[in-house]
């Protein structure tokens, strides 16, 4: 894993999190940009995958690759079912699991970042 990418992740997450935070202290359902912004942390999340499969290759993987795959995966879920989840409740709620879910993906990719550090 690079750095610089679970930053950019964990910096997406904590912006978008912000943004649903903000929506929901102002009573308001997600809008479809704040969705968009959601598919924009999963597309460097997948560039992420990416990067950590041609590491995996080269001998520089996790030291637990089913933990660590196991936390890519769910990471991978958790954007894309939230989505669904606030578009389908028109509601204040909506933001509240829009800004629950990425605060999760930062948690994830943060401890994603332990376990292929070895810690």
């Amino acid at each position: 894993m690079i750095l610089a990418l679970l930053l950019l992740v964990v910096a997406l997450c904590v912006v978008l999190a912000g943004w649903a935070g903000w929506f929901v202290a102002r009573d308001r359902a997600v809008i479809l940009n704040q969705l968009w912004g959601g598919a924009v942390v999963e597309g460097v999340v997948l560039i992420q995958g990416v990067v950590a499969i041609v590491q995996g290759a080269t001998g520089a993987g996790a030291d637990d690759p089913l933990l660590f795959w196991g936390y890519y995966a769910t990471t991978l879920v958790i954007l894309p079912v939230a989505a669904a989840w606030a578009f389908a409740e028109r509601t204040r709620w909506s933001s509240v699991v829009l800004l629950v879910a990425s605060l999760t993906v930062a948690f994830l990719e943060w401890r994603m970042w332990q376990i292929w550090m070895g810690a």
